[in-house]
């Protein structure tokens, strides 16, 4: 039996058809004295401390076992109740990614709730429409900063309670801590009660609205059911669970696994992948400080399995480089060491020369880099944007298997997703097992939606109908015919579909640059070569409607200061002096010339122009999920673009 029939009949304790309150519930029963939660102390001020859960010593993580966690969710979720929470009411959770995000979200699911997400940089305009738009009953906040956001529009909503995950002061009645909500519940706790509450829970019913990231307008809310969310756990299960067939070389997720959670949960690729996938597995999750501490965090944590979107897999390779690099030496034998490395993932048999090499460039370089990520990495997962296929083989060289995969927030996420067994490198894997995927005039992938009711955008049924189309299936499992009609969900994506059922993503539909020649241009993949380039920080590709292509590029200072020092010349102290500086236009224009090697004609750089300002959430270029808002960079840049053309 090989791996693909192997993953379809493939079933376990955790694979089943129950709601997601019972799917915790039952995963806290299998794995009583597990650790399930890992928490950093000295990092907020928690209101559940020290009277629930036990005060982490400053800078380090202390642990809740699924016994412990299971408590405190309960608790919550009978205090969630004595504040008025029925069933189908709509709750927001407006906070940065942390243990009492997944406690909350578990407790009002539990208590028949229906959480909304809000993400925690957003403005009070956007907080007034992300709780508006779903007409939210409440909400629950972290701090007295986010607090006062939703107190500023309150007025435009209308809001029975807000709860603060810290400690606050404040005289409102209708204001109340996280802590205050679980005692409530801890007070009027009925477990016959409890049980009756998920009991009632239907697959159909709707669990979640995940407000789409607004890269293209207008965030919409997209309706998932318990129903869409626990088929899609079932299927990542079973590609990435302890199935039988699979080797002992080949990397699980288990109730073994530890993981650092980072990414924002208000988004569906973290909340299915690094929350609802991973407390059914048994695993535990800790909670990072801050996306700026994932070193230190990494190695308290000793991670097994890591969950992360491209951008923060290149910032991690630019954090090894640096590391690696400090002389010339040292920069001389990283670049062979990876070189080694790559070649050696690459080859179809090593032999004992390319053996050598690649066991002298572990000792030297890999083991340190796996040991500056905890020492026990055996997988990373990256979804939630493109990963530059250079890249991602970098990292299967160092002994770091990155699996990407494909998803949108409609699809519950996950589409497609490279199998430990198999991965191949420059894709996004075959479609998980159960879900049928079709390529319109070979151009369009279209899912279709793991459930049957309430599927489609939150109060948007123009928007939903147009989403959807109507045929006969093509394709299921990565390969074999499927028989039958489905309504299928237009993803909007370019992909193309190799022999062995692997999926290519090519780009969005809707950011595909139209020359005024009549080419087509993909962006995504020409940004995609400067992943790996140690002087380019970020760049994008524009061109829609010109003659050709041209790029905004944001240089890595730091590298090149570092270039130039090696040089035996100094950089000009200012960043906005530093995009004018000759010799730093002539070392990009050499990583552009690099980038432009395998590309068609119509395809390549003509033209750049060095930005000093990264594009970050922080100015609005970036979504939440880090993906690049292309027309606001335009917007942001149309200036310099304007002078590339000419105009």
């Amino acid at each position: 039996m090989n791996w693909r029939e192997a993953e379809r009949e493939y079933t376990d304790d955790v694979i089943g058809e129950t709601n997601l309150a019972r799917l915790f519930e039952d995963a806290a029963e299998r794995y009583l004295d597990r650790p399930a939660q890992l928490y950093k102390g000295g990092t907020y001020d928690r209101s559940l401390a020290p009277g629930v859960v036990p005060e982490a010593p400053a800078g380090d993580y202390a642990e809740l076992t699924y016994d412990e966690m299971r408590e405190t969710v309960r608790n919550l979720a009978a205090g969630f109740r004595d504040l008025g929470v029925e069933a189908g009411d709509r709750v927001g959770i407006f906070a940065e990614t942390r243990m009492e995000w997944a406690q909350a979200d578990l407790g009002l699911l539990a208590a028949g709730g229906v959480v909304t997400t809000v993400y925690k940089d957003s403005t009070p305009s956007q907080v007034q429409y992300l709780l508006g738009d779903p007409g939210a009953s409440g909400v629950v906040v972290e701090n007295g900063d986010l607090l006062e956001r939703v107190l500023d529009v309150e007025d435009d909503l209308d809001l029975e309670f807000v709860v603060v995950m810290d400690e606050v002061e404040t005289d409102r009645e209708d204001v109340h801590t996280l802590a205050a909500v679980h005692d409530r519940g801890k007070d009027n706790y009925d477990h016959e009660a409890y049980q009756r509450w998920i009991d009632d829970r239907d697959l159909d019913d709707l669990a979640t609205l995940v407000y789409t990231s607004g890269t293209t307008g207008r965030p919409k809310g997209v309706q998932l059911t318990h129903g869409n969310l626990r088929a899609n756990v079932d299927q990542v299960r079973k590609r990435y669970g302890p199935r039988p067939d699979k080797p002992a070389d080949v990397p699980v997720t288990d109730e073994t696994s530890r993981a650092v959670s980072y990414l924002p949960l208000a988004h569906i690729f973290e909340r299915l992948a690094g929350h609802f996938f991973m407390f059914a597995s048994g695993a535990a999750v800790a909670y990072a400080e801050s996306p700026d501490t994932l070193q230190e965090d990494f190695q308290l944590v000793r991670p097994t399995t890591v969950t992360s979107v491209p951008r923060v897999y290149e910032k991690i390779y630019d954090a090894i480089r640096e590391q690696a690099t400090e002389s010339a030496l040292k920069a001389r034998i990283f670049e062979w060491a990876t070189g080694v490395g790559r070649a050696y993932h690459e080859a179809d048999s090593s032999g004992p020369l390319l053996e050598g090499k690649r066991w002298l460039a572990d000792r030297l370089v890999f083991e340190k880099v796996r040991e500056g990520l905890g020492g026990n990495v055996e997988m990373m997962i990256s979804g939630g944007g493109s990963l530059s296929p250079e890249l991602c083989a970098l990292y299967h060289g160092m002994g770091l298997p990155i699996f990407e995969g494909y998803g949108l927030t409609e699809t519950s996420p996950v589409v497609s997703t490279n199998p430990p067994e198999e991965p191949k490198i420059g894709t996004i894997g075959p479609p998980v097992p159960d879900v049928e995927v079709r390529i319109d005039e070979g151009v369009i992938l279209d899912d279709q939606f793991p459930g049957a009711e309430g599927e489609g955008y939150w109060d948007k049924p123009a928007e939903t109908e147009a989403a959807f189309a109507d045929g006969e299936a093509q394709v299921t499992d990565g390969g074999s015919d499927a028989e039958g009609d489905g309504r299928w969900f237009r993803t909007g994506d370019i992909v193309e579909r190799r022999p062995d059922g692997s999926l290519v993503f090519r780009e969005r539909a809707k950011q595909l640059l139209v020359l005024s020649t009549g080419k087509n241009v993909a962006p995504g993949p020409i940004e995609d070569k400067f992943a790996a380039s140690p002087v380019v920080e970020q760049a994008m590709v524009v061109g829609d409607g010109r003659k050709f292509v041209a790029a905004l590029v944001v240089p890595n200072v730091e590298r090149l200061r570092k270039w130039a020092e090696e040089g035996g010349f100094e950089l000009p102290a200012d960043r906005a002096a530093i995009c004018e500086d000759e010799p730093v236009r002539e070392r990009i224009q050499q990583a552009v010339d690099a980038a432009n090697e395998d590309l068609q004609p119509h395809e390549t750089i003509k033209k750049f122009t060095l930005v000093p300002e990264e594009f970050t959430q922080e100015n609005d270029l970036l979504t939440p999920s880090m993906k690049k808002k292309r027309r606001n960079i335009r917007e942001h840049y149309g200036d310099e673009i304007d002078a590339l053309y000419g105009d």
